[in-house]
């Protein structure tokens, strides 16, 4: 019998996700009934469990527990057919997609999985129509039709090559007709799906526990027979927690100097071991266009001339963040830095001399809003220095305020914060992902930002061209457009760190292309 407390070894390792890819020999998947479930813990809890009402992180759940026509297989970077056995363009201009289903798929509780109920869960998306929820992700869409039992079909309204990463995410995720209303939201903690989980039991803020799905049919392959997703306040809690073995792994939310404290004992007897992987995943500000100050475009620009990045990955983040100076992250095709190109080094000067030409003489007053408990604890440290470095100026009169995300999230799409901050983890790993989320009446802000060029023809011509290296110019003109409207102010990038058990396997294999955990990829080492 495994003994986890009797066989844990006093052994510290700091890897990359790619040397640990390469090592092999290192890990033995396994994970025993009589182990209990693998407990990861995280302080990125839902906002919903209905795929419907949700364009954030409650896809990290939806991806373990529901099932997409098309999903991404360990080391794939392109959707690859999982709920389907096969998915194709079936013209030449990129407009008509069609997908035939895995035969006999069926939905957690028995109920059958089939192209009527893919058809109703695309089609209740656009129905119930959440702001800043997923139906701008379908643009795109015209009409799906199921004409029969196994097969869909999607028809376009223009070319869009990115619709298969949009069939792939898990806002797509399929559920079953007779649990979902095509007209409202299900509102209960209840789950039917087909994915390789089951929910079990959920406590909004507190837990989801995930059993195996012996229904499922696709390509994951688990290798453990239960996970238990913990949702924490602060990553203090959690790192506790981790430490005193309640958790066997933390995802989202590791401070700062949680990771520089694991990482500096490395040649020490540690119980920790840290996975270090490059992230996609970034960090900005949302200026509301009908606040009397933050809609001014001047009192926008001036901020981004004052604004030190650098001071904020080094201070706050102790250099586990990088300073980002575009919507689009580095490591991506497309990415520029154009708030750097454009405002140089952070300048009070500058700023004073773009207000004063715009007429404002003035203190501008300012609230910048913060969410509590989704981006870790470093967050309200953050926005400190953001306070800090614009008070500094003599220009600006700053306020902070925050709330929990849930209320967070109804806050801003309502309308009510002037300037705030959001995280934006990528829904699929293309530039698309990074600007056209932002842009349009509806947009998963809840927040309208009328960028005519990008929506009607920057978007649009990038995504008649399959190849994605082929795009480079819209993407920079784009971003160019962005930096000029300065309504979205990036200010960092952050790397993956995973702070896991030296138990625990599977970690480095575990992030798909949008760094959703893939649990279960997650299994105990059962011999050494």
């Amino acid at each position: 019998m495994f003994n986890r407390n009797r066989c844990l070894r006093r052994v510290a390792a700091i890897a990359s996700i790619s040397s640990l890819v390469t090592g092999c020999g290192l890990l033995s998947p396994d994970d025993p009934d009589d182990a209990g479930p693998i407990v990861v813990g995280t302080t990125s809890s839902p906002s919903t469990l209905d795929p419907a009402a949700s364009w954030d992180s409650s896809w990290e759940l939806f991806r373990n527990i529901y099932q997409t026509l098309l999903s991404y297989p360990v080391g794939a970077t392109s959707p690859q057919p999982d709920a389907a056995e096969s998915c194709e363009f079936s013209d030449s201009s990129n407009k008509v997609f069609r997908c035939e289903l895995r035969e006999g798929l069926t939905f957690s509780d028995g109920g059958t999985l089939d192209a009527k109920a893919v058809k109703h869960s695309i089609d209740r998306i656009r129905q119930i129509n959440v702001n800043g929820g997923p139906a701008g992700l379908l643009g795109s869409l015209e009409r799906v039709q199921a004409p029969s039992e196994r097969e869909v079909v999607f028809y376009l309204n223009k070319a869009d090559a990115t619709f298969p990463f949009v069939l792939a995410t898990p806002a797509m995720s399929i559920v079953d007709p007779d649990a979902y209303p095509a007209d409202a939201l299900r509102e209960d903690s209840g789950i039917v799906g087909s994915g390789p989980y089951a929910l079990q039991s959920y406590e909004e803020g507190e837990k989801a526990e995930l059993v195996r799905n012996d229904r499922y049919k696709g390509f994951a392959e688990r290798k453990n027979s239960a996970v238990t997703v913990r949702y924490f306040q602060d990553s203090a809690t959690m790192v506790k927690a981790l430490r005193d073995e309640q958790v066997d792994l933390t995802y989202r939310g590791l401070a700062a100097d949680d990771v520089i404290e694991f990482q500096g004992k490395a040649s020490k007897e540690e119980e920790i071991q840290v996975i270090e992987g490059t992230g996609t995943d970034i960090n900005y500000l949302v200026f509301n266009p009908k606040d009397p100050w933050a809609g001014k475009k001047a009192v926008r620009q001036a901020i981004a001339q004052i604004v030190d990045r650098a001071a904020i990955a080094h201070k706050i983040y102790r250099d586990t963040v990088d300073p980002l100076y575009s919507m689009v992250p580095k490591g991506l095709t497309g990415h520029t830095t154009g708030f750097f190109d454009d405002y140089g080094d952070p300048s009070v000067d500058k700023a004073k001399e773009i207000l004063t030409d715009a007429g404002i003489d003035e203190t501008v007053p300012l609230t910048l809003w913060y969410t509590t408990d989704r981006y870790g604890s470093e967050t309200a440290l953050e926005f400190k220095e953001l306070k800090r470095q614009l008070e500094a100026s003599k220009l600006f009169d700053i306020t902070l305020k925050s709330r929990p995300w849930k209320t967070y999230v109804e806050g801003y799409q309502n309308g009510e914060y002037p300037v705030f901050g959001r995280g934006w983890s990528p829904d699929f790993p293309d530039a698309d992902n990074f600007i056209a989320p932002f842009v349009g009446k509806q947009n998963a802000l809840g927040t309208p930002y009328e960028a005519n060029r990008i929506t009607t023809e920057l978007l649009p011509s990038s995504r008649r061209e399959s190849d994605r290296g082929n795009v480079v110019k819209q993407f920079e003109e784009a971003q160019e457009i962005l930096v000029e409207d300065a309504r979205l102010l990036p200010l960092w990038q952050g790397r993956q760190y995973v702070a896991a058990s030296r138990e625990i396997s599977g970690a480095e294999r575990s992030m798909d292309p949008s760094t959703i955990m893939m649990v279960w990829q997650l299994s105990r080492k059962t011999s050494w």
